[in-house]
């Protein structure tokens, strides 16, 4: 009997946070707004694979495939939505132009049906933006690698909470111990989670938030070793995925954030009267910049892997056109080493950057709806006294005994 109610405590909250978690990852990915990069195709950042982004998916060398335009359009008329199936299929309509550099630095509107076919074979569409003939782009909502790794990582996070949902829901895991290495590997995870990064920073509070870090922690995951797959991406490259990620851990911060967060922010208690005046516009000022600075993190130790990798295996062609081929060649398997190793480091990235992510959201969310027991000029409320069993060292034949170790925490004096 105790066993079955040990076992319903111990299943009700993963069950619970994998519930709902689905929910708030199909939320999430609606809140993923067009990518920032998608008015800058031409720009060199592009040659970055895994980090750079566009409106195709590129598997070169065996190809390329284009993904679907949606523009918002505002003209003389008013406005209008265009869609396309790609951005061939925009061009060949008519109804916009390519957006091209020249080699002598001007930008030119191509139009002309001669050379946009000469540029589309060339494939010189796909690192170009488009503009309509008449109006503006209002909005850019179109498809983008980013966009399709991120709704992959997803849907990927979909399939393994409802899978596990259902097998909590069917007893497994909760009335019996759990089988099979998927379940055990990813209620590791959950309870990790749960006991390593909820419970500490959130303390009684933390299955209301539950839910979100699990969704955080696995989707950035997932979306960051999407981004070591050939042919890949990491959404979490994407400056507008992590802001969207953090933008999650601030609203529901200050949505359920307590009178004593408040109160801290506006009218610091404890400090000399003109000090409050100095930080009270620094404490508002640092509710937006440390979910900044956790939107910032997560995008730039993403984008940093591959700019490194693609720095490494840069230096094969950069010897070549300085020393010739012989030095290239000398120098090809320590670069292909390198990039080795950094892929590794990534892959450890990827962990790494998921749990810092969701245990600073957790810390951002648990200082928000912490309630202070202590009071402006009150000292603060002593906690029970620990009991710590020490067992004495004993010799041969001797019986082991115990002490009981007071412990009292000295009072602090008020400021």
């Amino acid at each position: 009997m105790e066993l079955k109610v040990i076992a319903s405590h111990r299943c009700r909250l993963p069950a619970l946070a994998l519930a709902l978690a689905p929910a708030l990852v199909s939320v999430m990915m609606m809140s993923i707004s067009s990518p920032v990069l998608a008015a800058a195709e031409g720009e060199e950042l592009d040659t970055v694979e895994h980090t750079a982004d566009g409106v195709y998916l590129d598997f070169a060398p065996f190809g390329s495939i284009e993904l679907p335009r949606i523009l918002l359009v505002r003209n003389d008329e008013g406005m209008r939505l265009d869609a396309f199936a790609n951005t061939t299929a925009a061009l060949q309509s008519g109804m916009y132009t390519l957006v091209h550099e020249s080699e002598d630095g001007h930008i030119e509107h191509v139009s002309d049906e001669a050379v946009l076919a000469q540029m589309i074979a060339g494939k010189v569409h796909l690192h170009s933006s488009i503009a309509p003939a008449e109006g503006e782009i209002v909005v850019d909502f179109s498809v983008t690698r980013h966009l399709v790794f991120g709704i992959l990582a997803a849907l990927i996070t979909l399939m393994i909470f409802i899978t596990l949902a259902r097998q909590y829901a069917t007893g497994r895991g909760c009335e019996s111990a759990p089988r099979g290495i998927f379940q055990n590997m990813f209620e590791s995870a959950v309870i990790f989670v749960r006991d390593e990064i909820a419970k500490p920073n959130l303390g009684d509070k933390y299955p209301r938030f539950l839910p979100f870090l699990l969704t955080a922690f696995f989707f950035i995951l997932f979306s960051n070793i999407l981004g070591l797959v050939p042919f890949g991406g990491a959404a979490t490259s994407n400056i507008s995925v992590t802001l969207v990620l953090a933008l999650f851990t601030f609203v529901l911060g200050q949505f359920h954030a307590s009178k004593d967060h408040w109160k801290h922010i506006f009218w610091p208690p404890g400090v000399p009267f003109a000090i409050k005046f100095i930080l009270i516009p620094v404490e508002f000022i640092g509710l937006f910049t440390k979910h900044a600075a956790l939107a910032i993190r997560l995008f730039a130790n993403m984008m940093a892997g591959s700019l490194v990798i693609l720095s490494l295996i840069g230096l094969i062609f950069t010897f070549n056109s300085i020393f010739g081929g012989a030095v290239a060649w000398g120098v090809t398997p320590v670069s292909l080493l390198m990039t080795l190793f950094i892929s590794f480091v990534k892959l450890l990235v990827a962990f790494i950057q998921a749990y810092v992510f969701t245990m600073l959201s957790a810390l951002f969310i648990g200082m928000a709806v912490a309630e202070h027991a202590e009071h402006e000029g009150e000292p603060p409320a002593l906690h029970e006294p620990k009991r710590d069993v020490t067992p004495l060292f004993a010799g041969d034949g001797d019986v082991v005994k115990a002490t009981t170790v007071e412990r009292h925490r000295e009072p602090v004096a008020a400021a």
